[in-house]
């Protein structure tokens, strides 16, 4: 889906807690086959996001502390699912 041009919100970084807690409000109101829509408000990109914020940390899923890497997993319960590592969204946390 990525890969084909769905447009996800991965501009909209949630670093804050009430940012967080938003993006985890919308992720619970789907469905739990709705894999595009976990896409979508995730804010899954394909390659690592660079902020101008700080541009010395990139933010790919293997550096996420959600993502099981041997699994390729991201395990944060409200995305549960399938994650490259060079992917990114805009729920990273080291």
């Amino acid at each position: 889906m990525l890969a084909g041009g769905l447009e996800t919100d991965w501009k909209q970084r949630a670093y804050e807690d009430a940012d967080v807690q938003r993006v985890v409000a919308e992720l619970k109101k789907l469905a739990p086959d709705d894999l595009e829509g976990r896409l979508r408000i995730g804010g899954f990109t394909l390659t690592p996001y660079v902020g101008e914020e700080d541009p010395e940390i990139e933010q790919a899923c293997s550096t996420c502390m959600y993502y099981e890497l041997h699994k390729k997993y991201c395990a944060l319960p409200e995305l549960d699912l399938y994650a490259e590592p060079e992917w990114s969204c805009i729920l990273w946390r080291i």
